[in-house]
């Protein structure tokens, strides 16, 4: 039988330069004073002439930053002024430009959903961590799971499901108890949340060209939401979720303690 096989995964490369940097930063006093400081040390030159953008904060502003500069060309440079960090580099501020010119640069590919609701109309987002559905009322939502047009779950009835990327395994996938992916893996985490029937079903690993499609059984009754990152579409019908063609992102790590080390040692600490 014949297969198509896909192109490796992009390894991790390094800016020809960093000589330009816009800093971009979250609304805290720590993140803001980090701001002031490194632009007076290093400038702070317009998203649009930089080589490199450097985001002062926590995930939340990672992935804001990510979603904004989505195909620029723009890698970008996340350091921890905010709680979790984990998509962030430890903050110093006496050798950044040394450790721009070093850091790993890989490529992320966002999910593409297109959600559909109650009056017809279709909804488009991107999503880097995770794509979710979530019941939006005290009933639990009925859902029906389709693979590449296949149904493989005629009804689970449970709080929601994820459908999480390699870089979006470790955190609200995570925390449902789904697998964490290295981030050069050509997979995807459908992962439910609370499932109730079948109580057994612990979710599916997926490759990255599979389509997913979620009916919503009885949304009169039991509605859901579903929500790409930060971008939310509530009284879905139907979803429909798949790696995105046209749209990637690049993210740099210090290259001694880049985003697979970060990722296996959250598989050992678990």
């Amino acid at each position: 039988m014949n297969r198509t096989m896909l192109p490796p995964q992009p390894i991790p490369t390094h800016l020809a330069k960093a000589d330009k940097i816009y800093f971009v930063a979250s609304d805290t006093d720590e993140a803001q004073n980090a701001l002031q400081s490194l632009s007076e040390r290093y400038g702070n030159v317009p998203a649009r002439e930089a080589d490199v953008i450097v985001a002062l904060g926590g995930d939340g502003l990672m992935l804001q930053t990510l979603h904004t500069h989505m195909g620029s060309g723009k890698p970008i440079y996340g350091m921890n002024r905010g709680s979790v960090g984990f998509l962030m580099n430890e903050y110093r501020e006496h050798d950044l430009t040394d450790r721009l010119a070093m850091a790993d640069v890989t490529t992320i590919r966002p999910l593409q959903m297109t959600a559909v609701t109650e009056d017809g109309s279709a909804h488009n987002a991107l999503a880097i961590n995770e794509v979710s559905l979530l019941r939006q009322t005290s009933q639990a939502a009925r859902l029906k799971i389709s693979v590449d047009g296949r149904v493989r779950l005629e009804e689970l009835i449970c709080d929601g499901i994820i459908v999480a990327t390699p870089a979006g395994s470790t955190a609200y996938n995570l925390s449902a108890h789904g697998p964490i992916l290295p981030i050069a893996a050509q997979l995807l985490a459908l992962t439910p949340i609370s499932a109730f029937r079948p109580r057994r079903w612990r979710g599916a690993l997926l490759p990255n060209r599979a389509t997913v499609d979620i009916d919503i059984l009885d949304p009169g009754k039991r509605p859901v939401s579903a929500t790409a990152d930060h971008t939310e579409i509530r009284r879905v019908t139907h979803v429909s979720i798949k790696e995105a063609t046209d749209a990637e992102g690049l993210i740099m790590f210090d290259s001694d303690h880049g985003w697979d080390e970060r990722i296996l040692s959250e598989m050992f600490r678990y």
